[in-house]
């Protein structure tokens, strides 16, 4: 049995297959539409979402299934306590396949080692968002035909950023590409996705100036300062403003920049930049849906496990693991941890250096 859990887990060579079959999807919807006749997706989404959640539930509706699951903990027995393991067991017995976003990172690494389904990562805490990053992969494949050698900016929130971490994991596949990392000191990139670009051997640069390294960008991904993620109130609020997208800064870009955002904004990009035809952030909304489409079909033709993606670390036991926001923190699961070719352990659920 597939699952999703880390855009890692896919292939180079899926990805470009996933990214062929929604390109069909775009080009002969009508193939498609009764290939999920009698199967049912369960959404089940701790976290508030709008595109998500949503383009989740329009992909398999538009594949002939079915949908069903929760848009807020709250309204199911996980108000009552129920753990993600006994929901995800649950749930196996009514479903075909299990979509999870949830506050607490690594939680649907804990659900894949108790579902009898697939289970496809939309979101876990500030670690990754694996299926924001096929919608941005079609995204930059439609807009730029390919990936390698690109200039590539992340600018914003890229501590908690969890679509940069994934869109990050994803490029460093690529030939050429550069990495330039834009942020105030308190949200630079996590350790573990840091080291993990210094070991593939990628060129990349952290500052805190947008102005100053958008003229040299293919693609500016910019993200929101995500108030949820912060517990000093004071910090949010005298960060939130740092890097504001305006039609000044669009004019020091290169004419086929293209940038990208994984949605919602809040004041980080100005309105009067949608209508620049370099603003792809709404195409990255309507690719998701198309790019869910192939996942979910293809995931439910992949149930025999076949193909899975080598990995390069042995997973170990014992030892603890310090981010409070990891799902061990809250739920009883097993301590593991990966032990990398070079001595260094990490969270097998969160990825947190230990």
């Amino acid at each position: 049995m597939r699952n999703l859990l880390d855009i890692t887990d896919l292939t180079p060579q899926e990805i470009n297959s996933l990214l062929s079959i929604a390109m069909d999807i775009i080009k002969s919807p009508e193939k498609y539409n009764t290939v999920c006749k009698g199967k049912k997706l369960a959404t089940l989404f701790y976290e508030p979402s709008t595109r998500t959640r949503l383009s989740f539930s329009a992909a398999m509706m538009e594949l002939g299934g079915n949908v069903l699951g929760f848009s807020d903990a709250n309204a199911s027995s996980v108000s009552k306590g129920e753990t993600v393991a006994d929901t995800v067991r649950v749930i196996s017995c009514l479903a075909d396949i299990i979509a999870m976003r949830h506050n607490k990172d690594g939680a649907p690494w804990v659900a894949s080692q108790f579902a009898s389904v697939p289970v496809i990562n939309a979101g876990d805490g500030s670690h990754c968002h694996p299926t924001q990053t096929l919608a941005d992969l079609l995204t930059v494949k439609r807009r730029k035909g390919g990936f390698d050698n690109l200039t590539v900016g992340f600018c914003g929130d890229l501590k908690y950023g969890r679509t940069v971490h994934s869109f990050t994991r994803a490029l460093g596949r690529y030939k050429g590409i550069k990495f330039v990392f834009i942020s105030p000191e308190e949200l630079k990139i996590p350790n573990y996705l840091r080291q993990d670009i210094e070991n593939k051997g990628f060129s990349y640069l952290e500052t805190d100036s947008l102005d100053k390294h958008i003229a040299s960008l293919d693609i500016l991904y910019m993200t929101r300062i995500q108030k949820e993620r912060f517990d000093d109130e004071e910090q949010y609020n005298r960060l939130k403003d740092s890097f504001i997208l305006d039609v000044k800064k669009m004019n020091n870009g290169k004419s086929d920049m293209i940038v990208l955002h994984p949605l919602p904004r809040v004041n980080e990009i100005v309105q009067e930049v949608d209508f620049d035809p370099r603003a792809c952030y709404f195409e990255q909304v309507l690719n998701g849906k198309y790019i869910r489409m192939a996942l979910i079909y293809s995931l439910l033709q992949w149930r025999d496990g076949s193909n899975l993606q080598p990995v390069d670390y042995e997973v170990v036991e014992g030892g603890t693991c310090n981010n409070s926001k990891c799902i061990s923190s809250t739920e009883q699961v097993k301590p593991l941890f990966k032990l990398m070719p070079s001595g260094k352990k990490s969270c097998f659920y969160c990825d947190e250096l230990v």
